[in-house]
């Protein structure tokens, strides 16, 4: 019991509370190592390279994949006494959460869809949102110099022209919607986009040119973006702040508003076990409400108000099965 109610936070943390970091200046001499994305050990995660958590989410038939996922993920680095303004990937305790945490709850839902490709980057601190203009644009954009290197590499090294799945949470969105518009956006890759998963951060509908939000379950070349609050509670600073800004279902896939128990395909949980019909969702105001989920220890989600956490693994089984249709479709029409 003492265990799960540890794991917890680390899932469903209060984006909304007051928090005073302690911080320093933004110094370029002081940022991290840059990473060597041609050494195995810059990524945390590559088809030759599945933990063996992460294989029991996998396919088992992993060189029949015909897709690519590359996933970005989010902020791990939480402690408001941490100083830093980028984490190097030689961090053992960050890498570890990027490995037990990030990729098992939430890379894992795209990894029967196509091989998975995760690099760790110099991510940013988590202040570097509330102090964008105090140094945090700069540890932002350091990170995405990362993220953009690793896909470079991904490009010329392992992809030999698959069709891609995007992937990301919260600051990962952050990056990724930046690689999506150096990459893809009116540009030749696009034609290789099956689809961008990309929630946690409000993303409008105009956010590309050419990549649209996608409302049909099989629609490809496109993005799905999404952000969970329980039902009935709004961000704390600002009320509209998702307001129009593109909400997908994450259960239909399509402009429905209401879902029901039976709806939800599963939510993954931080015991490996997968709990369908949990939750019902509410489509509002640039926001995904969601029900207290039904699952162990939902007492203590009665008392959250922000899921921002939980954007992915609460729909886990749901993106799991869309992921594969909407590869099908694509594999059909190309």
């Amino acid at each position: 019991m003492k265990s799960k109610l540890l794991i917890i936070p680390l899932l469903f943390f209060l984006i909304g509370c007051k928090v005073t970091y302690k911080t320093q200046e933004f110094s370029s001499k002081k940022n991290p190592a840059i990473p060597n994305y041609n050494k195995q050990s810059s990524w945390a995660v590559l088809p030759t390279k599945y933990t063996e958590a992460f294989k029991e989410y996998a396919s088992q038939e992993l060189d029949t994949l015909q897709a690519d996922v590359f996933y970005v993920y989010p902020t791990l680095i939480l402690d408001k006494k941490d100083i830093r303004w980028n984490v190097g990937i030689d961090d053992k305790l960050q890498n570890e959460k990027v490995v037990d945490k990030a990729v098992l709850m939430q890379a894992s839902a795209f990894a029967t869809s196509g091989k998975v490709y995760v690099p760790y980057y110099r991510q940013a601190h988590i202040r570097s949102y509330k102090l964008l203009s105090e140094g945090g644009k700069e540890a932002q954009d350091l990170a995405y110099l990362d993220v953009k290197k690793a896909f470079e590499v991904y490009l010329e090294k392992y992809n030999q022209g698959r069709p891609i799945i995007m992937a990301s949470h919260s600051q990962g969105t952050t990056h990724t919607l930046r690689l999506l518009a150096d990459f893809f956006d009116d540009k030749p890759l696009q034609k290789k986009l099956i689809a961008a998963y990309i929630p946690g951060i409000r993303v409008k509908p105009t956010q590309f040119s050419s990549i649209k939000p996608m409302f049909k379950p099989n629609e490809i070349g496109g993005f799905v973006s999404w952000n969970t609050f329980k039902k009935g509670h709004y961000p704390k600073k600002d009320k509209n702040w998702y307001d129009g800004s593109v909400t997908t279902n994450p259960i239909t896939w399509d402009t429905t508003k209401i879902t029901s128990l039976n709806q939800h395909k599963g939510f993954l949980y931080t015991n490996n076990k997968t709990y369908n019909k949990a939750l019902k969702i509410e489509i509002t105001d640039g926001l995904v409400w969601s029900s207290n989920p039904k699952f162990p220890l939902r007492f203590f989600m009665s008392f959250l108000k922000n899921y921002h956490a939980g954007d992915i693994n609460l729909f886990w089984q749901d993106i799991r099965e869309n992921s594969e249709l909407r590869v099908k479709t694509y594999l059909k029409k190309n």
